[in-house]
């Protein structure tokens, strides 16, 4: 898969349609960190005070596996805040990408099978951060200078 990728990416280059690469880069991390950023601030009051609706959720809707519901949400709702902090600078990109593609995972196995149409785009956009990086716009590269 990866090959017919890098085939496709070379034959746009050649023809002129590529957008630069640091560009889609910085829309992957943006956009897979607004998605679950936003997701994290619908489950807080104030700054990291989760709301009983959450709890409710954790315990009725998104119940988990071998996870109490109180430590399900307190887990999701920080990394739902961590992560995409870290995607938005870059920072620690690969690791944070790899922790919302796990998270993704979770939810599309546990939680909203169904939902594999959105949950595909998420998986997409966070492999390609795994195996690219976050690019030349991320203090991950600045720190490897």
């Amino acid at each position: 898969m990866s090959a017919a990728i890098n085939h496709a990416l070379n034959f746009l280059q050649r023809i002129g349609l590529l957008v630069p690469e640091s560009l889609i880069q910085l829309l992957a991390r943006w956009s897979i960190a607004y998605t679950f950023w936003m997701s994290g601030r619908s489950k807080v009051s104030g700054f990291l005070d989760i709301s009983q609706s959450t709890f409710f959720l954790f315990e009725h809707e998104y119940a988990l596996p071998l996870v109490p519901h109180v430590i399900a949400a307190h887990m999701a709702t920080y990394a739902e805040h961590l992560f995409p902090i870290l995607l938005i600078v870059g920072l620690f990109t690969r690791f944070a990408a790899l922790s919302l593609l796990l998270m993704t995972t979770v939810i599309q196995l546990f939680v909203y099978p169904e939902a594999w149409d959105v949950h595909m785009w998420w998986a997409v956009a966070a492999l390609y951060l795994i195996r690219h990086g976050g690019g030349v716009l991320t203090l991950d590269h600045l720190l490897q200078r």
